[in-house]
């Protein structure tokens, strides 16, 4: 008989997890003493979902098996929810081999994206109803299965007026997109932008909010076969230019920026000599904002750059920027309504996504760690 899962793993699979707490976790190779576990002292489940599980790190499409698990009684402070679609991201990925800064004790339900519709709500529930869209508000609560009792405080609503894709993929990679755009240079209409791995979900959300508010983006990505067409389907989005990763060596870049400002950020995705580049052109007193590092190389910064540029060198992880917020629901609620407005304006879609059913959810893992991806994989739990 499987054991019940326990209503905290629920609640939250990172275990309410601290970021300063997490870094140093993972980076000394400990667990995370308040991550949650399978306990035997959870009541009986009256139902069961299924779930995609791991109960070791590794390839994640060895390790992840689809399961049948328990779902607990709703108490007072809970809402019974459906899944409706998640994502699978790099950092999901990450996490089930094990990489990610935060690692929820195993075995665990993998994702930490997704929209859901509550279906039955507790007593003591004031915020959410029935039939509300959710998403959760931080990492780690397991989106990859049917159903979930989770609690009220670890959830915020979306109105269900909008595509069902933007909705499931909105938690992440468009919050990623705004917080850089917002919070590391006064960018105003006109100024520039630019960007690697611009096909990324981050780099497609960049793009289309960057021309919503009249910023221009300089979109960097590598040579590949279909290189005209996926600079064509950016340029539909918003993008001023694209350009591939050679070009930013060649002295023909000089011509772009005779019709096109010095950026003042540059936002990095893929590290290493990408990076580099990406610093070369940036204006003096400019910011470089590294939030991913797909090429696990590290960023080397030309000394040049610190003295006669003056470089700033930052960084930037969304789940930390939430939880530094988790108690000004108003950050969080504003910043999720002024993408909604984009969506339903028509300014600001999903990137381009591949509908995955669960229990082909091997597919979606596979498809996901291949290179040069250009389409996000969605799982969809009906």
């Amino acid at each position: 008989m499987l054991l019940p899962l326990h209503r905290a793993c629920l609640r939250s699979q990172a275990g309410r997890i601290r970021s300063g707490a997490a870094v140093y976790v993972k980076l000394f190779g400990l667990r995370d003493a308040n991550a949650c576990h399978f306990s035997q002292s959870a009541g009986l489940s009256a139902q069961t979902c299924k779930a995609l599980q791991y109960t070791n790190h590794g390839d994640p499409t060895q390790v992840v098996k689809l399961q049948d698990v328990d779902v607990p009684k709703v108490r007072e402070n809970d809402v019974l929810v459906k899944i409706l679609a998640a994502p699978v991201n790099p950092s999901d990925i990450n996490m089930i081999q094990g990489t990610y800064a935060i690692l929820p004790s195993l075995p665990a339900v993998g994702g930490n994206e997704g929209v859901a519709e509550v279906t039955e709500v507790g007593s003591q529930v004031k915020t959410l109803k029935i039939g509300d869209w959710v998403i959760p508000k931080d990492a780690g609560l397991g989106t990859w299965r049917t159903q979930a009792v989770l609690a009220e405080d670890d959830l915020i609503s979306l109105p269900n007026d909008i595509p069902l894709l933007a909705a499931a993929t909105l938690g992440v990679n468009p919050c990623t997109a705004v917080r850089m755009l917002s919070d590391f240079e006064d960018l105003m209409p006109g100024d520039s932008v630019i960007q690697n791995s611009a096909n990324s979900g981050v780099g497609q959300a960049v793009i289309q909010i960057a021309a919503a508010r009249g910023i221009k983006t300089i979109n960097v990505v590598r040579d590949r076969p279909e290189f005209t067409q996926l600079s064509d389907r950016l340029k539909a989005m918003g993008a001023s230019h694209v350009i591939r990763e050679e070009e930013l060596r060649r002295p023909e870049i000089k011509e772009l920026f005779k019709i096109c400002p010095k950026p003042k950020l540059a936002l990095n995705g893929v590290g290493g000599k990408s990076a580099t580049e990406l610093l070369r052109h940036l204006k003096v007193g400019g910011s470089m904002v590294t939030y991913g590092g797909m090429s696990k190389q590290p960023v080397a910064v030309p000394v040049s750059a610190l003295i006669f540029k003056d470089v700033k060198i930052r960084g930037f992880w969304v789940t930390q920027w939430k939880r530094d917020h988790s108690h000004d629901e108003g950050a969080f609620r504003a910043m999720l309504d002024e993408l909604c407005s984009l969506v339903r304006q028509g300014k600001l879609t999903a990137p381009t996504c591949t509908e995955v059913p669960l229990q082909n959810f091997r597919n979606a893992l596979d498809a996901a760690m291949q290179p040069f991806i250009s389409s996000k994989q969605v799982l969809v739990m009906s």
